[in-house]
């Protein structure tokens, strides 16, 4: 416990150090995020923060961590720097997608292959409970992928994914010091501490961002993370067994993934790309109804705290049972948000060439359906 509480609190206070030397030197080399249609802030700020969280959760996990009780560590170390140098160059010179994506599976693969860790069960889910080896390969795979990615997708207001990230990490680490796992409960609050200090000045009004260096680093951790707890919950023989263990670690992780999943099903449906841009993610309808960016991260973090609780509580009742649980809240909430989004006026400005000459300003003029509201 002592290495647990000593992990969080250095990689804290070397993020917290970090961060405000990394904003003043993005400031002298102009290293900004510079706003654009679909960028919700205004004003120029550094994307860079995902350099300090590397450097506290690095720094911590390798001062901590006890790399031979806990072998794997090196690998998932070396798979964070994969990501890290992938995300730097990203939030710099920005590369493209399929760059980006064969360094996911690179990263992937460290984790897999050298790290030994691979989903084999799906706890009873539609049925299934053992996974063939292939299948088991190719889905683990895909769960990595697409959980980094899960994480750099919902990172589009201030405190959100950190938030969501620092949630996760926590109730992760908690759960590994419950069954006596201190290697990975080290890992979990090594990032959880750096995180928290991030959060410090990425909370509404931000100071930086963490970029995709720090979303893609966050992702990368809990897809390990989670993947750890479902096979240690799974076996009967732990401290803590948990019967539904695949159903409860997706509930740890319900708003960035089942987001995700949800916007990529879309635009396949619409014959595009799932990593063409949009404004379709969850916090993109709560900015639609005028909340802040505070607002809607303590709503959403409020959100998956409630996911979380539900699933331990049906826990004993199966996989099934508590995805469905977690599906209907989680779709019923979009439901309404798409309702209330219809319901709101939409309005636009007459272009000044479709005015008579008297008039000097646009006009508001009411979409079809919608509330009259004019201004003349």
């Amino acid at each position: 416990m002592f290495d647990v509480i000593l992990a969080l609190t250095i990689s804290f206070t070397v993020a917290f150090l970090a961060i405000p030397v990394i904003i003043r030197v993005a400031a002298l080399k102009k290293l900004y995020d510079i706003p654009d249609e679909r960028k919700v802030h205004q004003a120029p700020i550094p994307a860079l923060g995902g350099l300090g969280l590397f450097a506290g959760f690095a720094f911590a996990t390798l001062l901590i961590a006890n790399f031979q009780e806990g072998k794997e560590l090196q690998y998932f170390l070396a798979s964070a720097v994969v990501v890290f140098y992938l995300g730097l160059k990203d939030d710099i010179v920005v590369i493209s997608p399929i760059m980006k994506f064969i360094g996911q599976v690179l990263a992937a693969f460290v984790v897999i292959y050298y790290g030994n860790l691979q989903i084999s069960s799906m706890g009873g889910f539609l049925g299934i409970t053992h996974l063939p080896e292939t299948f088991s390969l190719l889905f683990t795979y895909l769960t990595v992928i697409v959980i980094i990615n899960s994480f750099n997708l919902i990172d589009g207001v201030d405190g959100l994914a950190g938030s969501l990230g620092l949630l996760s990490t926590s109730v992760f680490g908690l759960y590994f010091i419950s069954v006596g796992d201190t290697p990975d409960a080290v890992l979990a609050f090594s990032m959880s501490g750096a995180i928290l200090a991030f959060l410090i000045f990425n909370f509404q009004p931000a100071r930086i961002f963490m970029g995709d260096t720090g979303s893609l680093l966050i992702g990368l951790l809990n897809a390990i993370l989670v993947i750890k707890f479902m096979n240690v919950a799974a076996d009967p023989t732990t401290s803590f067994p948990i019967s539904a263990a695949p159903a409860v670690g997706f509930s740890i992780l319900m708003v960035p993934l089942f987001d995700t999943l949800r916007v990529f099903a879309i635009r396949m449906f619409q014959r595009r790309s799932p990593f063409s841009p949009d404004r379709n993610h969850i916090h993109h309808l709560l900015l639609d109804l005028g909340l802040s960016h505070r607002t809607i991260a303590i709503s959403l973090l409020s959100l998956n705290a409630v996911a979380i609780a539900i699933a331990f509580m049906l826990n004993k009742a199966g996989c099934n049972w508590v995805i469905a649980a977690l599906s209907a809240l989680f779709f019923g909430i979009i439901g309404v948000l798409f309702y209330l989004r219809r319901q709101r006026p939409r309005l636009f400005v007459t272009p000044a060439s479709q005015l008579k000459a008297t008039d000097t300003h646009g006009k508001i003029v009411p979409l079809p359906g919608d509330a009259v509201l004019q201004q003349k």
